[in-house]
């Protein structure tokens, strides 16, 4: 699935290198980035914010490497079940209501977020009235900080992949831009567009197609 990266923009690192400092939360596990100034980066970033951020690696492993280096603590044994567990609550507590499901699979969390609400049709900014529902979901990844994010655009299969697969990728770059915007560690963040390759309904239905249409953020808790 991770086999098609792309390269996140030089300049976009250099300034987040140029202007990041970080303070202390006792609550979180790492030191935080003071993201003042960053609300150019989330619209420079959409479209751009593609495969891993880390600036040093565009690998898996790199993405750990980026974490460790930041401070982020791993987590080990029963811990990992416990976090994601109070993680799982949080999110469900903020999400109710919001038209965004909090699915669990095993030790990871899964946010969909229907395109109907998130985004205009074939359209990548986010609607106004969703900004609020991305507050949330970035204040509770903030506050579990001990955790990897994997924020993945998809379409139905209407209009063919030559419209679907730069329009999956932009959605999803607008979401993690966002993200990143309200102060998740960018580092933490893998990005990607699938176009309508991963269905999770009938494309055959109006329904089907509906549910097709989506943002997933893929939630997995960091074990070094």
């Amino acid at each position: 699935m991770r086999a098609r990266l792309a390269l996140v923009s030089v300049s976009i690192a250099a300034l987040l290198g140029a202007s990041a400092c970080t303070t202390t939360d006792p609550y979180r596990s790492a030191p935080q980035r003071n993201n003042t100034g960053t609300g150019v980066l989330a619209g420079a970033a959409a479209g751009a914010l593609l495969g891993y951020l880390t600036n040093t690696s565009n690998g898996e492993q790199g993405r750990k490497n980026a974490l460790i280096g930041a401070g982020v603590g791993a987590l080990a044994g029963g811990a990992v079940g416990n976090y994601m567990d109070r993680q799982q609550r949080a999110m469900e507590a903020e999400l109710s209501g919001t038209g965004v499901g909090v699915a669990r699979q095993g030790d990871n969390l899964v946010l969909r977020m229907p395109a109907d609400v998130t985004f205009a049709t074939n359209q990548s900014t986010i609607d106004s009235r969703f900004l609020s529902t991305l507050d949330d979901v970035a204040r509770v990844l903030q506050e579990y900080d001990r955790s990897m994010v994997d924020v993945i655009g998809h379409t139905d299969s209407s209009g063919g992949d030559a419209i679907n697969q730069p329009l999956s990728e932009r959605r999803a770059s607008s979401v993690a831009g966002y993200l990143i915007d309200r102060g998740v560690m960018r580092e933490r963040l893998f990005v990607q567009g699938v176009s309508s390759r991963s269905p999770i309904a009938d494309n055959g239905t109006p329904a089907g197609r509906a549910q097709n249409r989506r943002v997933e953020i893929l939630i997995r808790p960091f074990t070094g």
